[in-house]
């Protein structure tokens, strides 16, 4: 099963500070060196497969320090914030995008994107005006718990393209599957700000 054609695209936002300043540089350089050694391939085929095994290898690295939560604010487990966030994703397809997924942890989220062919936003203005809408909205809810001069989200975002269908759906399950692999508490397996579309809607 293909895709739709346009751009399809694993998002991840986090709060600033959610991540030990030495283990993103450390995680950073090993992405760095893994792309360089994909780029010496014999071929441009493997080394198009090995980046992106690379790529998949430092999401995963990447997901479980957050998942760790060693620093940093824990704000998307309060409920209001989580609603309003998930408002704004769902309020995306409004925008003529597609959400077939998106999952809010404690302090980062997931979406998967579907953006058509000639969409009148680029990918990267849509993030932004996210991360705009959202810190607004979280600011206001924090009422002061956040100092003047901090972010709410870190800068920037986490992309990894998805390929076909069946790599969408293996994530997915990875996904939504988040409460039970970390073994969190119950509320965690019954929490709403989750979200899949049915398939072919």
């Amino acid at each position: 099963m293909m895709l739709p054609p346009g751009e399809t695209m694993l998002l991840t936002l986090r709060l600033n500070g959610s991540i030990p300043a030495r283990a993103g540089r450390e995680l950073h350089q090993q992405r760095v060196q893994a792309q360089e050694a994909a780029r010496a391939a014999a071929t441009a085929e493997e080394a198009q497969a090995a980046h992106r095994r690379a790529e998949k290898r430092f999401f995963a690295d990447f997901d479980a320090l957050l998942d760790a939560a060693q620093v940093g604010g824990s704000y998307l487990e309060k409920e209001r914030i989580a609603e309003a966030v998930a408002a704004e994703l769902l309020l995306l397809e409004e925008q003529g995008l597609r959400v077939p997924c998106f999952v809010l942890s404690f302090n980062h989220l997931h979406v998967v994107l579907q953006q058509p062919v000639g969409h009148r936003f680029s990918l990267y203005k849509t993030v932004e005006l996210l991360h705009q809408r959202t810190a607004l909205q979280a600011r206001r809810i924090l009422r002061g718990q956040l100092p003047k001069e901090a972010d709410f989200w870190h800068p920037g975002t986490h992309e990894l393209p998805i390929l076909d269908a069946a790599e969408l759906s293996r994530l997915q399950a990875y996904l939504l599957g988040h409460a039970a692999r970390l073994q969190l508490p119950p509320r965690y397996h019954e929490w709403p700000y989750q979200y899949a579309a049915v398939p072919g809607h």
